[in-house]
């Protein structure tokens, strides 16, 4: 049976952290360094990564990172004005996700794979609170690769905020009024990082 250690923001106690609603479980090791770097490596070569674009004034710029979107049949879904059709699930994400599912005790029915090539790919400010998670979104992300800096920043007191050093392997839940009353980014560095891939486990309704 696999045990796991779980790591709070605000002390240093093991479990997971439940304060001015952010409500996150983060998981480093939750799978190991073999299984990592095997997961690394094959969705690099096996996903269907795409260049999305994303239009502001007028006009089109690429979004910096590459993505791909897979899940059950008919789980379409749409963020930043993006309408994403699922790609059917292969082998190693149905792997990762029932891990996943098993863990947070939820069936997780898509995900959305971000792959960060170098430490100028990012993503901006948001939430994951799209009308298709429903009111209180559980999402389970996964890292695999190169170690980013997690910012969380509460949406009311932008001087509220949060750091997590997402580690190869590491598993970061975040649930209930999280995406309501926070929001979250993963930003540029200057940093010689790794290639990175994230899977944002979804259970879109």
């Amino acid at each position: 049976m696999d045990t796991y250690k779980q790591y709070s923001l605000f002390n240093n106690e093991n479990n997971n952290t439940q304060k001015d609603n952010l409500n996150i479980d983060y998981v480093k090791n939750f799978f190991n360094e073999e299984e990592s770097i095997y997961f690394m490596n094959t969705l690099k070569d096996k996903i269907k990564w795409k260049q999305d674009y994303i239009s502001f004034f007028g006009k089109s710029h690429p979004l910096p990172r590459l993505t791909a979107w897979y899940g059950d049949r008919n789980k379409t879904y749409t963020y930043s004005g993006i309408p994403m059709t699922p790609n059917p699930w292969n082998t190693e994400l149905l792997e990762i996700k029932n891990k996943v599912d098993q863990y947070a005790k939820i069936h997780f029915n898509s995900v959305l794979l971000n792959c960060y090539r170098t430490g100028n790919d990012s993503v901006s400010w948001h939430s994951d609170d799209e009308k298709e998670l429903g009111d209180q979104p559980i999402i389970g992300s996964v890292s695999f690769g190169g170690t980013r800096k997690f910012r969380l920043r509460n949406k009311k007191n932008k001087e509220l905020k949060h750091n997590i050093e997402l580690v190869n392997g590491s598993l970061l839940i975040m649930s209930e009024l999280t995406q309501q009353y926070w929001e979250h980014e993963i930003p540029k560095t200057k940093k010689m990082v790794g290639e990175r891939i994230n899977l944002t486990f979804r259970s879109i309704l």
